[in-house]
C-alpha cells in the first residue's frame, strides 16, 4: 500500500502529498487513527481527499495510506433489515465495539464475516455461466429469497460447487474462465458505489409504483423504474409522504437513505419499521428494508457517499430480478456537502454557491434508475421460494386488480425506482436544487405549507404537481382498473382547476354571486379534496386505498356531481343538494375495508334518491 502524508487540514478537506500512484476514487486511510477517506481531487504530486469522518486532531505530517481500490461496498446476504452509515458500516456493529457514542477510526465490514447462510445451488459442475447468471439461492428471511449471482465481470465454465453452509467469505464454488483462471464463487460481491452496476438493456416502465396514497396514485403516478421528486418547506411532509411509500408500494426491496436529516426523523424509522406489519407478506417490513443513516450531526461528507451506497445496493437487488423503491431523503442535504466540499476545494461556484456541476451529479444519481433486463439467462427452476410466491400473489391482490406480474414469470427483469425529497429553503422551489432536479425527474410532487397549515395531508399542491407517466400507465388502468378510470381523474383535475379560478371570484364577491352550476362545482370540488385526496397516514384504515377503491371513490363524487347538476336543473334547491343525507356517506367512504366494495353501489343508489328524487319534490314544494 502506497505512503504520504497530510499537508493541510481544512475542516473534512485533507491535502496529501506522496500518493502518486494512487486513482481519483481511490479509498484512503488518514492519520494515526485510519480516517476513511476518499481522493476527490489530484493536481501534480498532491491530492484531496474528503474525510467521512470528524478531522479534528489531525495535522500537517500525519500519515496517510492509499489502499488501492475505490470506495466500495459488500454485497450479500445480511443486508435485509441492517442499519448502515453512509459508508455501509453497520451501526449495531459499531455500538458493540464502541458503545453508544461512536468513536473516530471505528470500523466493521458491511457484511458480518461470522454469520452462516444455508445455500442451495442451482447450476452443476461443467454448466457454463456469464456475469449475472443465477448459480444459487440463500433464503435470507421469509420475504426475500436472495439470488447468488455471478459477478458481472466473470464468465466461464463452473469447475466445483455445492450446496451447504457457508459465510460470506467462504468459495461456494469455482469457475474456470477462458483464460484458464480460476475464479472464486462467493455469497458476496464488491461494488465500488460510483460505478452503476451493468444490465443487458433499459426497458419501457409500464407497470405503476403503487404506494396506496390516493392524490399520488390518482392523479400523480410513479412508475416501477421511474424517478419523482418531493420537494417542499419543512413541516409540509415530506418525510412522512417518504415514509408511506416506503411502508406500502408494491416494490419487493426498499432502500431507505436519510441522508443528512434530523436524527430524529431517522428514530421514527427505526422504531417504527420493525413494528410494522408488511401488508404483502405479513413479516415485518424490515425484513424487505435497507436502512442507510446519515444523520445531521454526522460527518458532512458521508452524505455525498451515503446516495451512492443507497443506489448501489438498489442495483444489486434489482440485478436479481426484483422491483426496488430507494427513498432519499433529503437530497438538498446532499447537495449542501458538495457545495461545502467544494468551496474547501477553492472551485469556481456555481448559483447560490453550489458547484457548477451540481447539475451533472443529479442527473447522474437519477439515471441509474430505471427498468432493465438484467444480466445472465432467466431464473432457474425451483429459485422462487414458497414464501416470496406468496407474497407476490399477495401484492397483485392488495394493489388492486391483480396486475403484478410474478418473479418466476419476469424472466430477470428488475427496476429501481428512486423517490428523492429536496429541501428548498423557505420552500422557493426556485431553488438551485429544485430546478436541477426537475430536470431530470418525470414525476413533481410539489407541497405546499399552506395546505400543511390547513392540516390537509398530504399536502401535494394539485395544481404545481404533475406526472409524466401518465400514457405510460393508461394500458395498465385500462387492463387491471376499468376503462373509465383515465376519464374520472382527468374530469376530476378539471373540475379543481377551474375550482381555482372561481375560489379568486368567490373570495371578492362572495359564493352567493356564482351561478348554481358553479356553486356545484366547488361543493364537487370540496368532496374531490377532503374525501378523496385528504389521507389520514395514522389511520389503519385510510392509510393504503387500492387502486380498486380509488377508482370506486372517483366514480361515486363524479356521480354525485352529475346528480347534482340534474337535480337543480329539475328544480331542487341547492341548499337540499348540499345537505342531503348521502354526502356524510360520500365523506366517509374512504374508511371503507377492501371487501366492502358492494356500499359504493348502496352509496350510488341513495345519491339517486335523495337528490333527484326527494331534491325534486323539494323544489316542487318550494
Amino acid at each position: 500500500m502506497e505512503q504520504g502524508r497530510i499537508v493541510k487540514v481544512a475542516g473534512p478537506l485533507v491535502i496529501a502529498e506522496g500518493l502518486t500512484q494512487s486513482r481519483m476514487y481511490d479509498l484512503v486511510r488518514v492519520g494515526a487513527e485510519g480516517l476513511m477517506g476518499e481522493i476527490i481531487e489530484m493536481r501534480g504530486t498532491r491530492c484531496s481527499i474528503q474525510v467521512y469522518e470528524e478531522t479534528e486532531g489531525l495535522g500537517p505530517g500525519d500519515p496517510v495510506e492509499s489502499t488501492g481500490a475505490p470506495l466500495s461496498v459488500e454485497l450479500g446476504p445480511g443486508m435485509l433489515g441492517a442499519v448502515y452509515d453512509g459508508v455501509q458500516r453497520p451501526l449495531d456493529a459499531l455500538e458493540a465495539l464502541a458503545g453508544a457514542f461512536l468513536a473516530r477510526g471505528v470500523t466493521a465490514p458491511g457484511l458480518s464475516r461470522d454469520a452462516t447462510w444455508v445455500f442451495h445451488a442451482t447450476v452443476a459442475a461443467g454448466d457454463i455461466v456469464e456475469g449475472g447468471d443465477v448459480i444459487g439461492i440463500v433464503q435470507e428471511n421469509e420475504v426475500i429469497t436472495h439470488r447468488i449471482m455471478v459477478p458481472p465481470r466473470v464468465s466461464g465454465t463452473v469447475e466445483d460447487i455445492a450446496s451447504g453452509t457457508y459465510t460470506v467469505e467462504q468459495p461456494v464454488g469455482h469457475v474456470r474462465t477462458a483464460a484458464g483462471s480460476l475464479a472464486d464463487l462467493l455469497l458476496m460481491q464488491k461494488w465500488p458505489v460510483r460505478v452503476p452496476r451493468p444490465y443487458r438493456g433499459k426497458l419501457s416502465v409500464d407497470e405503476p409504483l403503487v404506494t396506496g396514497t390516493r392524490v399520488i396514485d390518482t392523479f400523480f403516478p410513479l412508475m416501477k423504474g421511474g424517478v419523482a421528486c418531493i420537494p417542499g418547506p419543512f413541516g409540509a411532509g415530506k418525510t412522512v409522504t417518504q415514509h408511506q411509500i416506503a411502508k406500502w408500494s408494491n416494490a419487493e426491496v426498499v432502500i431507505f437513505i436519510g441522508c443528512g436529516e434530523r436524527g430524529n426523523e431517522m428514530t421514527d424509522v427505526l422504531m417504527e419499521f420493525p413494528e410494522l406489519i408488511d401488508p404483502y407478506s405479513g413479516e415485518p417490513l424490515l425484513k424487505r428494508t435497507v436502512l442507510v443513516a446519515n444523520t445531521s450531526n454526522m460527518p458532512v461528507a458521508a452524505r455525498e457517499a451515503s446516495v451512492y451506497t443507497g443506489i448501489t445496493m438498489a442495483e444489486y437487488f434489482r440485478d436479481m430480478g426484483y422491483n426496488v423503491v430507494l427513498q432519499a431523503d433529503s437530497t438538498s442535504r446532499w447537495a449542501e456537502a458538495m457545495r461545502e466540499i467544494s468551496g474547501r476545494l477553492e472551485e469556481m461556484p456555481g448559483d447560490e454557491g453550489y458547484p457548477a456541476y451540481l447539475g451533472t451529479k443529479l442527473a447522474a444519481f437519477y439515471e441509474r434508475a430505471g427498468k432493465v433486463a438484467t444480466l445472465g439467462g432467466p431464473l432457474p427452476e425451483g429459485s422462487v421460494s414458497v414464501e416470496e410466491a406468496a407474497a407476490d400473489k399477495a401484492v397483485g391482490g392488495i394493489a388492486g386488480a391483480g396486475g403484478h406480474e410474478s418473479v418466476a414469470d419476469r424472466k430477470r427483469i428488475g427496476s429501481v425506482s428512486v423517490v428523492g425529497s429536496v429541501s428548498p429553503p423557505g420552500g422557493d422551489l426556485s431553488e438551485p436544487v429544485v430546478q436541477n432536479t426537475l430536470r431530470v425527474v418525470k414525476v413533481f410532487w410539489a407541497l405546499q405549507d399552506t395546505l400543511a397549515f390547513q392540516r390537509h395531508f398530504p399536502a401535494i399542491d394539485w395544481l404545481t404537481s404533475y406526472s409524466l407517466y401518465l400514457d405510460k400507465i393508461k394500458p395498465y388502468w385500462v387492463d387491471n382498473v376499468g376503462t373509465e378510470f383515465r376519464p374520472r381523474r382527468d374530469r376530476c383535475m378539471e373540475i379543481l382547476q377551474r375550482e381555482s379560478e372561481l375560489a379568486e371570484i368567490a373570495r371578492l364577491v362572495g359564493v352567493d354571486a356564482l351561478s348554481p352550476e358553479e356553486q356545484i362545482l366547488m361543493e364537487t370540488a370540496k368532496s374531490i379534496r377532503e374525501d378523496f385526496m385528504q389521507q389520514n397516514a395514522f389511520r389503519d384504515d385510510d392509510q393504503f386505498t387500492s387502486l380498486a377503491k380509488q377508482d370506486h371513490l372517483l366514480k361515486t363524487i363524479l356521480l354525485f356531481h352529475e346528480k347534482a347538476l340534474e337535480a337543480h336543473a329539475e328544480g331542487a334547491p341547492l341548499k337540499r343538494i348540499f345537505t342531503a343525507p348521502v354526502r356524510e356517506r360520500i365523506s366517509r367512504a374512504k374508511y371503507l375495508e377492501e371487501d366492502q366494495m358492494s356500499t359504493f353501489d348502496e352509496i350510488g343508489s341513495d345519491i339517486e334518491t335523495q337528490l333527484v328524487g326527494e331534491g325534486i319534490e323539494a323544489g316542487d314544494a318550494r
